[in-house]
Parts: structure tokens; sequence; C-alpha cells
């Protein structure tokens, strides 16, 4: 059965947050707000919950999914970051963009582009987003909570639960969330090419 935990939007409760590292850790898949949209999440390298993240949402096998990281330096974990980029980086995050950066060897492979070697990374000003990883230890797999033939993603974790309330471990309930997706930027690109435009304005 689906948990469902209310935190405190700007400080949320951290008995709360571990329980729900407890729960990704054993294989969960969770609903939980960003600084965008809700989204759903998993721990690196669960392919179980990964194929669940894909089924509900009917995403092909071409899909590639994001990495949502804590700062920079667990971005450069996963990616190849230059001096430029870092700039570009340390400037727009946290923040609701997602940049397209060179794969490194850390990389989860499931998430790399088998051609162009890219990963897509960002870094939520979310502090429940921020919260959830501190207390896992590592990023999560994640994509944005839309279903199937909606217009755009659901923004309210009661009708995430009513929607999906069989298929997810834990909804995270943070308030209303938004409708906007992240801005995509492709940093492999010079000048840095805006693949999608959402809420982040790049400078």
């Amino acid at each position: 059965m689906t948990q469902y935990f209310l935190l405190h939007a700007s400080h949320p409760q951290q008995r709360l947050l571990h329980r729900a590292a407890d729960l990704l850790r054993n294989g969960g898949l969770i609903a939980y707000p960003t600084d965008t949209t809700y989204a759903m999440g998993c721990r690196i390298g669960d392919q179980a919950a990964l194929g669940r993240m894909r089924a509900l949402r009917q995403l092909s096998g071409k899909h590639f999914f994001t990495l949502c990281c804590r700062d920079l330096s667990e971005i450069s974990k996963y990616a190849r970051v230059d001096n430029h980029n870092y700039r570009i980086l340390k400037r727009h995050t946290p923040g609701p963009f997602t940049f397209l950066l060179p794969a490194t060897r850390e990389a989860p492979r499931r998430l790399v582009h088998p051609k162009r070697r890219t990963i897509g990374l960002r870094v939520p000003n979310s502090p429940i987003a921020l919260g959830l990883m501190e207390a896992l230890g590592q990023p999560m797999m994640t994509t944005t909570l839309r279903l199937p033939g909606a217009a755009g993603p659901l923004t309210e974790a009661d009708e995430i639960r009513r929607a999906l309330g069989h298929e997810l471990s834990l909804v995270v309930d943070g308030g209303s969330g938004g409708a906007e997706l992240t801005t995509v930027v492709d940093l492999n690109a010079n000048p840095p090419v805006v693949v999608r435009q959402g809420a982040g304005q790049l400078d």
C-alpha cells in the first residue's frame, strides 16, 4: 500500500526524509515535489523501479531519464564539466534547469545517450528534493510525473495518490506543484543551446 508523507516545503522533517530514503533503498518508486513539477524517482541502479517508471508513463526505450543531483560536485562525478560550463552551472544551480553534458564512466548506462554519450542532470531548488537525496546519500533517477495522454503533469499530491496509489511506494506531499517543466540546455554546443524552454531563464 502506498505511504503518504506530508512534508513542510521549506523545512522538511528529517525523520520523514530518512523513512523515504529507506523506501528508495529497498526498491521503492516515489512521487516527490521539485522546484518545477512533481516527479517520480528511484535510486541509481534500480532497474526494476526504472522499468515501473517507464511503464507508468508509457515511455519508449529511447526515452532518457534525468539524474537529479544535490550539488555541482555530484554533477562532476557523472558528467565532464569544463571551466566554461562550470561557470554556467554555478550560476544556474540550484534551479529549474536540466543540463545535457558529456557522461563519465560513473554515469548510469541507462541514462546515457548511446550515440552522443550525454546525460541529463539537474539540481532542483527544492528543500524536499535536496533533503531526500541527502538522506539517501546519492542522486535519484527521475522523470516528470505526467500520465500518458495528459496535457500536463499532476500538480496535487492527493490526485497523484488517487491516480497511482497502487503503483508507488510513497507520495511525498510538499504542497501544490507547478505545471511548467524545466528548461533543457545542451552544454555540448558552443554556445549552449536551449533545447526546451521551460521555467528557467538562461542568462
